[in-house]
C-alpha cells in the first residue's frame, strides 16, 4: 500500500461529474489497484475513489498546470467503463509505501456468522425453489459467504452482513468480478443481504445491478413471527 499526503485537486468523470478544489488530502493506493482520496473528516468514507480493476498512469503537468503549482498528474481509468479520476498533485508532504502482506480476512462476529448460517439453511428467503451450492465459496481474495442457484439454475453470489454499508457492496463487487471469469458460473449475479442496509450502500448496489435483501434475524431464528405482526 502507498500513502501520499499532498496538496491536490481531483476531477471525476463517469456516471456523474465531480470536482474537489485544491486542498491537502491523503491519497491511498491499494495493492489491488484501487485509488482512494481522503480528507481529515468524513469518518472512513473517501471523498472520491476508483475501485479495481483500473489502471493508473502518471504524466507530466502541462504548462497551465505547472503555472498553478502542480508537479504531477495521476490519471486513473476504469478497465470496464469510461469512468476516469484525474488527481493533480502539488506539494507532497509524505510519500510512503508499505507491503502489508496477505490479509487473513474479516472475522465475523456472532450475529453475522449466525445470519450466514441461518440464510444457508433458509435459502428460500431469497427465492422460491432456490438451493444452496456452498457456504464460503472460495475466490482469489477470500470466500464469498454463499453461492446459491435460483429455481432456473442461475448462479448467485450472496454476501451477508449485520449492517450493510458501502464497504460490503465494494467487497461483493470484487467477488463478482473474479467469479464471473469462471465459465461454470455464467450469468452470475449478486445479492447483498443484511439486517439493515444504508441508503448509500443500497444506491451503490442497485447501480451495479446487485439486489439488496433485508434479513429479519429474529424471524429467521424462530423468535418472532413476522406474519403475525400488526406493524
Amino acid at each position: 500500500m502507498r500513502i501520499v499526503i499532498a496538496e491536490c485537486s481531483v476531477d471525476y468523470s463517469g456516471r456523474l461529474d465531480a470536482h474537489l478544489p485544491l486542498a491537502k488530502r491523503t491519497l491511498m493506493l491499494k495493492g489491488d489497484g484501487s485509488v482512494l482520496v481522503h480528507s481529515d473528516g468524513g469518518s472512513y468514507k473517501p471523498l472520491n475513489w476508483m475501485t479495481a480493476p483500473c489502471t493508473l498512469r502518471v504524466r507530466e503537468p502541462d504548462e497551465e498546470e505547472k503555472r498553478e503549482g502542480f508537479t504531477q498528474v495521476w490519471v486513473v481509468e476504469a478497465t470496464k467503463t469510461d469512468d476516469c479520476l484525474v488527481i493533480r498533485v502539488g506539494e507532497i508532504y509524505l510519500d510512503h509505501e508499505e507491503e502489508l502482506g496477505i490479509d487473513p480476512g474479516l472475522i465475523k462476529d456472532g450475529v453475522e456468522a449466525h445470519l450466514q448460517e441461518l440464510l444457508a439453511d433458509q435459502v428460500d428467503i431469497l427465492g422460491a425453489g432456490w438451493r444452496l451450492v456452498r457456504r464460503e465459496y472460495p475466490t482469489a481474495i477470500g470466500p464469498v459467504d454463499l453461492l446459491v442457484r435460483t429455481d432456473e439454475g442461475a448462479p448467485v453470489a450472496v454476501e451477508v452482513k449485520r449492517r450493510g454499508g458501502v464497504d460490503g457492496v465494494e467487497q461483493l463487487t470484487r467477488y463478482l468480478e473474479l467469479l464471473s471469469r469462471d465459465p461454470l458460473l455464467e450469468g452470475l449475479s449478486g445479492i447483498f443481504a443484511a439486517q439493515e442496509i444504508t441508503k448509500q450502500a443500497r444506491t451503490l448496489a442497485e447501480d451495479r445491478g446487485i439486489r439488496c435483501v433485508v434479513l429479519d434475524y429474529d424471524a429467521m431464528r424462530g423468535m418472532d413471527d413476522a406474519e403475525s405482526r400488526l406493524f
